[in-house]
Formats: C-alpha cells, structure tokens, sequence
C-alpha cells in the first residue's frame, strides 16, 4: 500500500478546539490588517529551518503539543525559569527532548520587525507546527488565532500532565481524558509520531523486554540502542521507520504490524486494544 497524506484536519483539530477556551475568543481571521505578512513570514521562516535541520518540524509540532497539554496553547513552554516561578522547559519530558526554541526566537523577531506587539508567541508556535507539517507532506488546516501569550509557567504542571513515553494504555486513556479527548480522538492524534525520533532510554525497555513488537524490528532498533542503562542513552531511532520525514499514514501500518518504537504508540495497538473503535480508526487512517 502506497503511503498517502493523512488528512491532519482530524488530527490536530481537536488541539485548536478543545485548548482555545482558556485563551478567549479565537478566530481564523484574526491579524488581517494589523499583520498581513503574519503567513508568509512564519511559511518562510520554517521553510528555511527546515533545510537546516530535517527534524525541525517534528520538534515545533512535539513543542508545540507539549505547549498545549499543559495549561493550553499559551506559549509558557517557552518561557525561562525566574526568581518567582520554575517553568516548563527543564521538566522531566521536556528537558533534553523539546527543542525548536531557537527556531521560534527567530521567527518571532522576523514577525516584530513587520509588525511590532501584534502576534502572540502562542499564536506563531501554532502556526509553525502547521507549516512544519505541510511542508513534510501533510495536509494544511485551519489554525484559530489570537492566544494570549502565558506570563508564568509550572514545573509541576508539565511533569504530572504530561504523557511519558512508557505509559501503558490506561495511564494514556486517563491523561488525555482530562484533557477532553476522547480514547479514539488520542489514538488519532499519536499519528503525529509519523514524524520525528525518540532517544534510546525513551524505547530501551520496549526492544529488550517486551513480547507485543515484531522480533526483526527489535534486532535492528537494538544495534544503536545498547541494553546498559546509560550507555548510548541519546541515541536516535525513527518514530516511523518508513518515512521519517513525510507525514503520511504509515505510522498506522506499523501499530498493526508490532513495530511502534515507544510504548505509548504501540499500547494503542490492535493486539493490545480489541476495540472496535481502534479498528475503525486504524482501518480509516489506512484508507486515505
């Protein structure tokens, strides 16, 4: 089967929606006038990141998810420690993993040179996740604008809100449930992970210890993930091993076939999960 473009409206939709309540009214025509440049500045921006450095949109989109799953799309993963509160950044899922924050600087200074005090850092961040994804094969979506950017951030918050990578099913149901999403809406945007790498301590224990993953696909991830702990920990493996750096559906294809990289993907697996609604969705995503 041909790899095909998953249709990312029904991916990160729910993100937009389910997050804009704690920002106000949102809207999809927000900066026409004060600042009609906003597109093609952060377009072009990501455009050229992206040459620089392959995995720059899979780290803006993983940014920016992080971002949202913390007290809403509010920009305050981005903001630094201070004397009066201890911030996202250095959180136990976010540090040594989350980055792009160079990428977001250096838009947000193109973004004020053409209209200074207009556009939130919150309202960029989104936009650069879409362009990011658009410009490895996904499919664009509508992006409600008019965040208001955080003035303070929770350590806290990120490491007891955040999903980790070795969270089994009912852990992931839970966690995404207090964010309103529903099992099947969470199964869907994990395709999301059709893009980027994780570090071997992220996926160690899956290819030593677990039986659900195809034996052939274990032995590869194994040569470049050693068994020590701490040894070879930052070593990168793709989080779909097809097509690293196309957004398309065969992230899917790989839950079916026992060949997730990280436990939380493959807890949402056909073999882990008998539910029909998972079948749906898996047999939906494959047919685009």
């Amino acid at each position: 089967m041909a790899a095909i473009p998953v249709n990312f409206l029904i991916l990160f939709s729910f993100v937009a929606l389910l997050f804009s309540s704690s920002h106000g009214q949102l809207s999809t025509n927000f900066y026409p006038t004060t600042c009609p440049s906003l597109p093609v500045i952060v377009h072009g921006a990501m455009t050229k990141a992206l040459i620089l450095d392959s995995r720059i949109a899979a780290s803006i989109l993983r940014l920016f998810f992080h971002d949202c799953f913390v007290n809403g799309c509010d920009a305050s993963i981005l903001l630094d420690d201070t004397a009066t509160f201890t911030g996202e950044k250095n959180a136990f899922p976010n540090a040594r993993s989350v980055r792009g924050f160079e990428v977001v600087d250096t838009i947000k200074l193109l973004v004020e040179a053409s209209c200074s005090g207009v556009v939130s850092c919150a309202d960029i961040l989104a936009l650069a996740a879409r362009y990011g994804v658009v410009l490895q094969g996904g499919q664009s979506w509508t992006v409600p604008l008019g965040r208001r950017d955080a003035r303070t951030a929770s350590q806290s918050d990120a490491n007891s809100q955040l999903p980790a990578p070795s969270s089994n099913l009912s852990t992931l149901i839970s966690s995404f449930s207090a964010k309103g999403f529903t099992a099947a809406e969470m199964t869907v945007l994990s395709g999301a992970h059709t893009i980027g790498q994780a570090g071997c301590e992220n996926f160690r224990n899956r290819i030593y210890n677990q039986t659900n993953i195809d034996p052939d696909f274990a032995i590869t991830r194994r040569a470049n993930c050693p068994s020590t702990i701490g040894s070879g920990d930052r070593n990168l493996a793709p989080l779909d091993v097809q097509t690293p750096t196309r957004f398309e559906n065969t992230y899917f294809q790989n839950l079916v076939d026992q060949r997730g990289l990280l436990n939380s993907d493959q807890s949402c697996s056909i073999t882990d999960l008998k539910m029909q609604w998972f079948r749906h969705i898996v047999k939906t995503m494959l047919s685009f």
